[in-house]
């Protein structure tokens, strides 16, 4: 009989089953040993042309990409994916099947679906499309949708009940399927923990899960001592991440700072910056995450152009390390 095991639960185990008579001395025990899950590691699409190929595909090859997260329009057009032949799209059964069989071909992922979401705006349209999406994503085999839950209009005490309202409808549409939304903690409103948990407690839905942006909650102004307890009281409601850093001076890096303090000239990629990432991605194999690592550099325009892919190309390889020394 062959049973899954951490190597450390099976050497307890059978060194029990030993003393205890169970299994004869010298006994050989057939084991299969459970690897850790092996996070695949990619950038969002918009990244990609930064390869210089000819097409995303290509590009992904070229930037040591395994999965890539593509933004999809409230029309379910794929803008920032390309080829020389044709423009993607979700919104036809001929659009998802194309995009389908050049992911075949090609050998590429994607991790997530990426919505730009106006719910006080367009709710009605927002939910639609939603639709549109989750259908793809069951047929490309996508288990998560970024989305964004911020107010455009209302305060925030009158937009908490708005947001979980909508969420629940959002989460209605997803039952049944594998698929789950991540709010991205994104501006002012889903930086704060206290925001997060109370929406996802309104919600009351293991549908609506987080896209965990590191650097966004130092953006927001947590001291860096705090940030990987953010990490921590979030860790188990992540689906998705983008990974980026900013590198503050020394004396700011540890106090309260003003939301979006000195981003523009302290933001930076993520072997440059604070955020020990090798920590913060412990914290997400101790929540038993499942999902992906996926690079967003908005610090891409401090490089010349040429240099751009090989910034994207050391961000994916450091992760790639890294997602196994997190084990």
């Amino acid at each position: 009989m062959t049973h899954s095991l951490c190597r450390r639960d099976f050497i307890k185990t059978a060194g029990l089953a030993l003393s205890a008579g169970l299994l004869p001395a010298g006994a050989a025990v057939q084991v299969e040993v459970a690897e850790p899950t092996r996070w695949p590691v990619g950038c969002r699409d918009l990244h990609l042309r930064v390869a210089g190929q000819p097409d995303s595909w290509s590009c992904m090859k070229a930037l040591g990409a395994e999965c890539t997260e593509v933004a999809v329009g409230l029309d379910l057009a794929c803008p920032s994916l390309f080829h020389p032949q044709r423009k993607y799209t979700l919104a036809t059964a001929d659009g998802v099947q194309a995009l389908k069989d050049d992911l075949a071909a090609n050998g590429g992922t994607i991790s997530a679906f990426l919505m730009s979401n106006r719910f006080e705006e367009r709710l009605e349209q927002e939910l639609a499309c939603a639709r549109g999406v989750l259908k793809a994503a069951q047929q490309l085999g996508v288990q998560a949708v970024r989305i964004d839950v911020w107010p455009q209009k209302l305060d925030e005490e009158r937009f908490l009940p708005f947001a979980i309202e909508a969420c629940k409808r959002l989460c209605e549409l997803a039952e049944g399927t594998p698929v789950r939304f991540g709010v991205e903690n994104h501006g002012r409103t889903t930086n704060n923990p206290a925001f997060l948990a109370k929406l996802f407690a309104g919600v009351g839905s293991e549908k609506l899960g987080l896209t965990l942006d590191f650097g966004n909650f130092y953006w927001w102004g947590h001291p860096l001592r705090e940030l990987y307890q953010v990490f921590e009281q979030v860790a188990p409601r992540v689906v998705h991440t983008h990974c980026k850093s900013i590198r503050f001076p020394e004396d700011k890096q540890n106090v309260q700072r003003e939301m979006g303090w000195g981003y523009e000239q302290y933001n930076c990629p993520i072997y440059e910056g604070d955020i020990d990432y090798k920590r913060a991605l412990g914290i997400l194999r101790k929540a038993g995450y499942r999902g992906d690592l996926c690079v967003e550099d908005e610090a891409l325009g401090k490089f010349p152009e040429n240099q751009r892919a090989e910034v994207i190309r050391r961000e994916i390889a450091l992760l790639k390390g890294l997602r196994l020394s997190a084990a």
